[in-house]
């Protein structure tokens, strides 16, 4: 009997474990410009069943975690979410010690200029600035782009550690199908040129009208790894000005904001 009990306290687990995953999941559905989901939105999304959907948005709602709109019979995030993301961004001391730099940067080159951190096989915006005349980007805090085509994709993949660098490779060769021969040759070159730069670029590799380039700053305390980047129209940063001037700048900015943060 004791036996029974133990065994139904770990499946009890088990399924409470399986629970919060598929919540946060669902949570993980709503991308910038999604205001409002149904469930059958959110099951084709998740894969999961509409019921179980159903029970999980029910509960979610009951957390703050969603809102319900009777209008559109549909949800929205919650506050609650809006919290936990808020309590993220104001404790990393980066964001607040590399603005001015940034700043700085962003407006010498007319670009963007923006520190992100990897979601999944996505590279998520936590900080940006945009100079006054900067067109063709309008990435904010929350924006995400792929790992696989960007300077600041293909930066982090160079920082990483070699068993973390070979999985994530790994995963994106599997997603990425008939374009992986492509994808793999960009990420090549993009390791060739980080071991001679320190930096990396994608010149029109992810959208044909956007040039970046981009480096990372692998934090003393062993906190995940942030890249920087510089990204802007392709007629305005031509790869000569990324090589010889922007990429140059952007390193001299990250060891700035480095011995900023040790001295926190």
């Amino acid at each position: 009997m004791a036996t029974d009990g133990v065994e139904s306290g770990e499946e009890s687990e088990r399924q409470s474990v399986r629970a919060l995953a598929r919540g946060l999941e669902i949570l993980r559905c709503f991308r910038p410009g999604d205001r409002f989901l149904g469930n059958q939105e959110i099951s084709q999304r998740t894969g999961l069943p509409k019921p179980t959907v159903s029970r999980l948005t029910y509960t979610l709602t009951g957390l703050g975690y969603l809102n319900y709109s009777e209008k559109y019979g549909k949800y929205y995030l919650g506050t609650s979410v809006l919290a936990l993301g808020y309590t993220m961004l104001a404790n990393m001391d980066v964001r607040k010690v590399a603005r001015p730099f940034m700043r700085e940067l962003a407006e010498y080159a007319q670009a963007s200029v923006s520190i992100g951190v990897q979601d999944r096989m996505n590279m998520l915006y936590v900080e940006a600035y945009r100079s006054s005349s900067t067109v063709t980007l309008t990435l904010d805090v929350g924006s995400q782009i792929p790992i696989a085509t960007t300077s600041m994709g293909r930066a982090l993949l160079c920082a990483l550690p070699e068993p973390e660098r070979v999985e994530l490779l790994e995963q994106i060769r599997v997603r990425s199908g008939e374009q992986w021969p492509k994808i793999e040759a960009g990420f090549l070159q993009a390791r060739k040129d980080y071991e001679e730069r320190g930096f990396c670029f994608s010149l029109g590799d992810w959208k044909k009208d956007v040039h970046a380039v981009a480096t990372a700053l692998v934090p003393a305390d062993g906190s995940r790894t942030l890249v920087f980047n510089c990204a802007g129209a392709a007629f305005q940063l031509r790869r000569h000005m990324l090589e010889d001037d922007i990429g140059p700048r952007l390193l001299n900015l990250v060891t700035n904001v480095q011995e900023a943060l040790d001295r926190i």
